[in-house]
């Protein structure tokens, strides 16, 4: 093994630009020495220095706080430093244990809406489903994301992750059987009754029976379908219970296929006797 090397050696074995190197010795990090020609000469101590420089890099230590232990370095300063790092690697491991839980699910949610077979209907009963709600009047697609992007920011430290969470948009029922067009009134994020707890909630849907449609598509079906779901319900004998609405299974979250978006259009409903 040599006892020095030259800046170029040292960025390819390190994969470091050679500009960071120089940037690291300009903050007094590394210090190598001149040949006689003045072309820099790193010793193995410096290598030793950018072993921890590097490993400290990676666990987002500032360069500041990198100068001060190299500056005062002991066996209890090093001893303290990877007590540190101890304790960030096992946050970096909490967190990355609770992104393959949201990995996880997510691709079990995709699994299973691929498999969802659509134009049947069906009947759903669910305890009270504790949302998030904004009142909003949504004409376009892109007041639509709009909305979703708003309330996710008001209620940002409830939904850690966006890309799994079910959200859903509800439209007036008398507007629906008036003609009224592609109009929502609200956005709403749904989250498992067992969460109810667990968040400020403001709106709930209510405990019953759900008739439940699913279609694939585009939303410019969204009107004629929540017209079969309503018609359906008429023709059963059902009696209506609020407004439809839409929640997004597969949506622009996932994919830019068209032909690929899950919707579900759930009404709740109640035999007419009762």
């Amino acid at each position: 093994m040599k006892n020095n090397y030259k800046i170029n050696e040292i960025s390819k074995l390190y994969g470091i630009g050679v500009d960071s190197l120089r940037y690291y010795e300009k903050l007094g990090l590394l210090i190598p020495r001149r040949d006689d020609n003045g072309y820099r000469l790193y010793s193995l101590q410096d290598i030793y220095k950018l072993n921890i420089i590097r490993d400290l890099r990676e666990l987002d230590f500032t360069m500041q706080q990198i100068k001060s232990y190299l500056d005062q370095q002991s066996v209890e300063n090093t001893l303290e430093l990877l007590h540190t790092e101890q304790e960030m690697i096992k946050e970096r491991i909490a967190k990355l244990e609770t992104t393959q839980r949201i990995i996880q699910s997510r691709i079990k949610v995709l699994t299973d809406a691929q498999q969802i077979l659509t134009g049947i209907f069906s009947i759903k009963t669910y305890p009270d489903r504790p949302c998030l709600q904004l009142n909003t009047r949504i004409t376009r697609d892109e007041e639509m994301d709009y909305a979703i992007k708003k309330l996710h920011q008001k209620h940002k430290s409830h939904i850690l992750d966006l890309g799994n969470q079910l959200y859903g948009a509800s439209v007036s029922l008398e507007e629906l059987k008036h003609g009224l067009r592609d109009v929502f009134n609200s956005v709403f994020f749904i989250f498992d009754p067992a969460e109810a707890g667990k968040i400020d909630y403001d709106y709930i849907l209510p405990a019953g029976d759900y008739l439940s449609f699913y279609y694939r598509g585009n939303y410019r079906q969204s009107h004629e379908k929540m017209l079969e779901v309503v018609a359906h319900a008429n023709e059963k004998g059902l009696r209506l219970l609020g407004d439809p609405f839409e929640i997004y299974e597969i949506d622009n979250r996932d994919t830019i296929i068209t032909e690929q978006f899950l919707t579900e259009i759930q009404l709740r409903i109640c035999d007419a006797e009762l």
